[in-house]
């Protein structure tokens, strides 16, 4: 009897420890269900190193979050957004530069890790050029041909050791070396040497500091920027054609294409976000209006924040319109 009682009570604690651990186990699933639940639910926008793709970012942010949706902006090098949206990390890409597009890019594409899903109205071209006001440094400019007059140099930055003038170039992730293979190519590599810049404000800054020195300045640039409404020219170097860049296996002599600015999103963030794959797909800007971004941080000094506020306030009726 005293046995039979013992063995009831085994089996009892042995019963109460299952149904404990089914009921821990089940608790942990639930819990995690909900963890991946909200962080499927937030739309995840990356910020790169330009200021009109931060503005951007936030405007489209602030659009969304006026529909009900979570939003989170991560920071993250524009070589690796491509991969982060194939694994579910970023939700997106708002500012995609044809341009800039490399065999990542097109194999993350062919894997089926992202949608391309449209363009805006914009119009894009990243070139070498100056501010207007360099003109009357170096006759024959925007001709390309005119880097070749010796006497030019003098009224440019120079390097102190080479006495070569200085052109200067965007983050080398952005390009890496077209330029100085473009340089090499045209002939140019005697009179000229390139330096990149780390951060893209620094182009603005060695401007600023030429022009109060009385020097001209060759510096990489694109459209649309804030410099639309300032004015600045770009080179004109031998036309792109398809295939004459060195990545593509051609010589280098060419310069750069005009081409689209494009949206893209993770695979699955239609079926995710269907509300607001719908207003993606609706947004565009074009030239000016992504100027007018760039223009109200690089040259009236608001925060990206600030800059997407006023935006917003300014083109209500428009950017309502792509949320119905």
């Amino acid at each position: 009897m005293i046995m039979k009682q013992k063995s009831s009570k085994i089996i009892i604690a042995l019963i109460v420890i299952i149904m404990s651990l089914s009921f821990f186990l089940l608790s942990n699933k639930n819990l995690s269900l909900r963890k991946n639940s909200i962080k499927n639910d937030t739309i995840k926008i990356p910020l790169h190193n330009w200021s009109s793709q931060i503005v951007m970012a936030h405007i489209i942010g602030e659009i969304f979050k006026s529909t009900g949706n979570k939003i989170e902006y991560i920071p993250i090098k524009p070589e690796l957004v491509y991969e982060a949206i194939r694994d579910g990390n970023i939700s997106l890409s708002h500012e995609v530069w044809e341009t800039s597009l490399g065999e990542k890019y097109y194999n993350i594409k062919k894997e089926g890790g992202f949608l391309e899903w449209g363009n805006h109205q914009a119009k894009v071209i990243q070139e070498l050029g100056y501010p207007n006001w360099v003109n009357k440094y170096c006759p024959g400019l925007p001709k390309w041909e005119a880097l070749k007059n010796k006497d030019c140099i003098k009224n440019f930055v120079t390097n102190n050791k080479t006495g070569k003038g200085i052109i200067l170039e965007a983050p080398i992730s952005w390009r890496g070396d077209l330029i100085p293979q473009r340089i090499e190519a045209l002939g140019l590599s005697d009179l000229w040497s390139v330096k990149f810049v780390i951060d893209p404000r620094q182009l603005w800054n060695n401007a600023e500091r030429a022009k109060n020195k009385d020097k001209g300045i060759i510096i990489f640039n694109w459209s649309p920027n804030f410099t639309d409404q300032e004015g600045f020219t770009f080179i004109d170097f031998p036309p792109y054609y398809e295939g004459c860049h060195p990545i593509e296996g051609g010589d280098g002599k060419c310069g750069s294409p005009v081409s689209d600015l494009k949206k893209i999103v993770n695979k699955n963030f239609p079926k995710n976000h269907s509300q607001a794959a719908k207003i993606f797909k609706k947004i565009s800007f074009n030239n000016y209006q992504i100027g007018t971004m760039a223009f109200m941080v690089d040259k009236e000094n608001m925060t990206y924040e600030e800059a997407a506020k006023k935006w917003l306030e300014n083109n209500k009726n428009l950017w309502m319109s792509w949320t119905k």
